[in-house]
C-alpha cells in the first residue's frame, strides 16, 4: 500500500488548485467588452478556458492525489467469500 505522505504529484495538484482558486476571481475582465472570434465575450471565453483547466485539474487529482486508502477495501477479499458468486 502507498504511504499517505504527500508526494510531488499531490503537492502540485494543491498548488494548481490554489492558482485556479485565485484566477477564478477575474476582476480584470469585468469591464472588458472585447470579443473573442468576433462573437464570444472575453469573460465568457476566459471562463470556458477556466472550466477546461478545472477539468484537467480534476483528472490530475484523480490520477496523482487520490487517497489510496479510500479504495483499499476493494482489493481485500473476504475470507468467507465464495468465488463463484463474487460475494
Amino acid at each position: 500500500m502507498k504511504s499517505s505522505t504527500p508526494t510531488l504529484g499531490r503537492r502540485l495538484v494543491w498548488l494548481a488548485f490554489g492558482a485556479l482558486f485565485v484566477l477564478h476571481h477575474d476582476f480584470w475582465l469585468w469591464n472588458d467588452r472585447s470579443l473573442v472570434w468576433g462573437f464570444l465575450p472575453v469573460g465568457l471565453a476566459y471562463h470556458a478556458a477556466f472550466s477546461i483547466a478545472a477539468g484537467m485539474l480534476w483528472a490530475a487529482a484523480s490520477r496523482f492525489a487520490w487517497p489510496v486508502e479510500l479504495e483499499a477495501w476493494a482489493d481485500v477479499v473476504a475470507p468467507n467469500a465464495d468465488a463463484s458468486t463474487g460475494a
